[in-house]
């Protein structure tokens, strides 16, 4: 009886959809109303700053001297605070999650203002990219040429060895 039951079973498998989906070739579509990850069309932002103070966690930062907009991606919990009190509505919840990645990284968003070289601003409809942070340059101290005298520190005279205990008691032997 065991065997009908799991032959039930093997050609019931064959025949079926599989279970899972082929992820990188296949993407998953995502509910409606999924709260994935936070997304800026940086034009319209004036930099006021509340999404920053709304934020709980601290992931968002602005600044208005550079005109910057920055998120901490693992930072972020996805609340959708910033998304409501965003005066411009330049804030969007997108459905689409972060890329997983070995190390936390911060997007970075500035906006692009026209050169005097008549160069135009983005169109509102480009997508933004992220700013490549800059990593501070640590100074590198040259080493000092051969020819130059380098001062030594005073030489520290030897001290003699302490005489060895048994060479001692042969000789009090003796």
């Amino acid at each position: 009886m065991s065997v009908l039951s799991f032959s039930k079973t093997v050609l019931h498998n064959l025949f079926a959809k599989p279970a899972t989906r082929m992820y990188p070739q296949v993407p998953r579509e995502y509910p409606e109303r999924t709260r994935g990850q936070i997304g800026i069309n940086i034009d319209d932002c004036i930099f006021c700053g509340i999404c920053s103070k709304k934020c709980p966690t601290g992931a968002i930062a602005v600044s208005r001297e550079t005109k910057s907009w920055s998120i901490k991606r693992f930072g972020c919990i996805q609340c959708g605070e910033c998304v409501g009190v965003c005066p411009k509505k330049c804030l969007t919840m997108l459905q689409a999650y972060s890329t997983p990645n070995a190390t936390k990284t911060v997007d970075q968003y500035a906006q692009i203002i026209a050169t005097a070289s008549g160069e135009p601003p983005r169109s509102a409809a480009s997508t933004p990219k992220p700013v490549v942070p800059v990593v501070p340059v640590v100074p590198v101290v040259p080493e000092a040429p051969e020819s130059a005298e380098v001062s030594k520190s005073p030489e520290v005279p030897e001290v003699p060895e302490a005489p060895n205990a048994a060479d001692a008691a042969d000789t009090v032997k003796e």
